[in-house]
């Protein structure tokens, strides 16, 4: 983690430039949940058109600056050159630093793993979408990809190394219709328009059977999957869990808008080695295959994540803030933090999680002056997110 820890001084004047950082405001921890934890400061700054924190806080009888981890950017070169500007705007008397000695390297961006913001404002084509959810070692997306290349294929995965390993994959074998995304599958299809996608592959997904609500399958997972599946298209469990699979088939029997399949220890054109490995084993695989029947409405998610009022006493909102959790039902908000801007009336930082369960949000609201905006953007427009900021309209302008 990169940072510096340097002798007590005052902090930066803003606004001000250093070595072509801009540094715009200063915000002040207060503290709402526990009034003896040590004052922090979140130091806005700007660098190369990049909107981001620093944080300052007290380091024994010193003071520390790094970044700030909810407003996370790369590469990381960017936030130790704030970092350092900040040390030499206020002169510090450095005492330890880490953030000198870094490669200059432009590291070259993988052509297969995009970001989910890609799938939000990007992502589209006129070919057949197959979708793979959890691909493991990839050697059935692999195998997948190169049969049938005029598919345009997505690959979900939160496995870091099996994401990397697959990428190698492709590079080496020069496929080009694959696609490879670090995203919850269950919030991931929203994105995906309606009737588009021939196939999703969910093969020996992780059974939860201690905590179920983990589980892909759901009936809002299947409603979803439903909804982009076209006409005769397919969503296919491949599972050696007796509990999973009766579990989903009676999730997927008796729909109004597809019919299943069920077949035990069907043989596949691929396999992975735990499955050869389950196979000699004698464990039975199951196979429970959904087929779409009917055409859905084209979707059109407007998404609006404005806020339609101005805070009229700032100091006042966050004095009757809610300090727990608000849950609802697939969506909560939760306050983490709060901060006054300094030299600024009427202003100040929320620092907040929202959205879905599996895949929270980490945000910092910004009010200056009154006005109210999501500082570095708006959240993903995911359904629970945009619920989740209907409730945070709510709580703010009361």
């Amino acid at each position: 983690m990169p940072h510096i820890v340097y002798k007590k001084t005052d902090l930066v004047k803003t606004p001000s430039t250093c070595d072509g950082v801009d540094f715009k405001f200063i915000a002040k921890s207060y503290n709402f949940t526990d009034k003896k934890r040590n004052t922090e400061y979140k130091i806005a700054v700007q660098k190369d058109n990049r909107d981001f924190l620093l944080t300052v806080r007290p380091k024994d009888e010193n003071q520390m600056v790094k970044f700030d981890k909810v407003t996370r950017i790369s590469p990381v070169s960017v936030v130790k050159d704030a970092i350092n500007s900040y040390a030499k705007a206020i002169e510090a008397d450095i005492i330890f630093s880490n953030t000198n000695n870094f490669s200059n390297k432009i590291v070259p961006q993988n052509k297969y793993i995009k970001d989910i913001n890609y799938f939000v404002d990007e992502f589209d084509t006129d070919k057949e979408i197959q979708i793979e959810i959890g691909f493991g070692s990839g050697r059935h997306l692999i195998h997948q990809a190169k049969n049938n290349p005029d598919v345009q294929f997505v690959g979900l995965e939160i496995h870091t190394p099996s994401i990397e390993q697959l990428s190698k994959q492709l590079e080496l074998q020069e496929i080009e219709n694959v696609l490879v995304v670090n995203y919850d599958a269950r919030l991931f299809m929203e994105f995906i328009k309606s009737n588009k996608v021939g196939k999703i592959f969910v093969h020996f997904p992780v059974p939860w059977d201690k905590k179920p609500h983990r589980r892909i399958y759901s009936n809002e997972f299947i409603n979803e999957a439903l909804r982009v599946l076209k006409i005769g298209g397919t969503l296919e469990l491949r599972t050696d869990s007796r509990k999973y699979f009766d579990y989903c088939t009676e999730l997927l029997t008796n729909l109004p808008k597809g019919r299943i399949t069920i077949d035990i220890n069907k043989d596949l054109e691929v396999s992975s080695k735990y499955e050869d490995r389950w196979k000699k084993m004698g464990k039975n695989i199951y196979d429970v295959v959904l087929v779409s029947s009917q055409e859905d409405e084209p979707i059109d998610i407007k998404p609006d994540f404005d806020f339609d009022f101005e805070v009229d006493d700032y100091l006042k909102l966050i004095e009757n803030i809610p300090t727990k959790s608000v849950v609802e039902n697939g969506y909560f908000v939760h306050i983490e933090d709060i901060f006054t801007l300094e030299n600024k009336e009427n202003s100040g930082m929320i620092q907040l999680t929202m959205g879905n369960f599996d895949r929270p949000v980490s945000k910092y609201i910004l009010v200056e002056q009154g006005k109210v905006s999501y500082y570095q953007g708006s959240p993903i427009p995911t359904s629970s997110n945009l619920n989740a900021h209907k409730k945070l309209k709510e709580i703010l302008s009361k």
